[in-house]
């Protein structure tokens, strides 16, 4: 069974960018000269996806258009002469030609596992892989693939996986592990959010899954937390009650973080100094002005 369709939550608050994304979505955000969101959309590209379901907010609910053309603005650049700028428009809209872009409507933002649940429908009957926009990768193979690889052999749950400080352990889902095989693992539990001294491991979950459809049923048996979430990282631990097998697999690629404000500004630095055009001058810019 081959991995197809990725759900990309995009329903969320944003609440650790308030006030900023009460003017600008999160996943609209920039990280040089793209919007978060372009990231993980050229992921799933690199992947084969056929089809990228957002899982959108009743007021957000044209986040794929910023994917489509626009024919009078591509007229208006070629009147102008602004080759190079169209250039660069183009390269937005290289390759998703044959891929589907298509939402669903999160009313409330209820948890992740209620964003993958809405998605259902669309899924169907059919693998398919889980992808959140805050989490960006600087990898040779797109992670995507790397988890792809796995599902190919096993067909069963794959869960990504980086290992992090162990200072930043209480912030994250933590994993309980065997170790299968270089970077391969079977996971024996999931603990939210632990204390440094009971966290299972330094093997974080980082945003990246594959699923068959047997999840929904497990997120429909999950229950609402204190907040009324309804909360991914419980429907698989139902699943690990029952015996199930569930993977985890340690991405190979830097994990560049963009879930709260200073992650985000961490990741936005590191980018833009790594560009190839604007790297060298945000350098020059910095040892003139003695900024850093």
């Amino acid at each position: 069974m081959l991995v197809k369709k990725v759900i990309l939550p995009a329903a969320g608050l944003a609440t650790r960018f308030l006030p900023l994304s009460k003017a600008v979505r999160k996943e609209f955000l920039p990280l040089v000269d793209s919007p978060m969101l372009s990231y993980v959309v050229e992921e799933s590209r690199q992947a084969a996806i056929e089809e990228i379901i957002f899982v959108v907010s009743e007021n957000n609910k044209n986040i794929a258009d910023y994917f489509r053309r626009n024919d009078k603005l591509e007229e208006l650049l070629k009147q102008r002469g602004a080759g190079e700028i169209l250039e660069n428009l183009q390269k937005l809209y290289n390759g998703l030609e044959n891929i589907v872009l298509s939402s669903v409507i999160q009313p409330l933002p209820k948890g992740d596992g209620d964003a993958v649940l809405r998605a259902e429908k669309k899924v169907g009957k059919d693998a398919f892989s889980v992808a959140f926009l805050d989490d960006v990768f600087s990898a040779k193979i797109p992670p995507l693939v790397q988890l792809f690889n796995i599902f190919q052999t096993s067909q069963k749950t794959v869960v990504g996986l980086k290992k992090i400080a162990q200072e930043k352990l209480p912030f994250y889902g933590v994993v309980k592990v065997e170790k299968i095989a270089n970077n391969l693992y079977k996971i024996k539990d999931i603990v939210e959010k632990p204390p440094i001294e009971q966290a299972p491991s330094e093997l974080a979950i980082c945003g990246r899954y594959v699923f068959t459809e047997e999840i929904f049923r497990y997120l429909k048996k999950t229950q609402p937390n204190a907040k009324e979430e309804i909360i991914l990282a419980e429907a698989l631990r139902l699943m690990l009650a029952d015996g199930k097998m569930i993977y985890g697999y340690e991405i190979d690629g830097e994990w560049l973080e963009c879930g709260n404000m200073l992650d985000w500004l961490k990741t936005n630095l590191t980018l833009c100094l790594r560009h190839p055009k604007y790297g060298p001058v945000l350098k020059d810019h910095i040892k003139k002005f003695k900024l850093c």
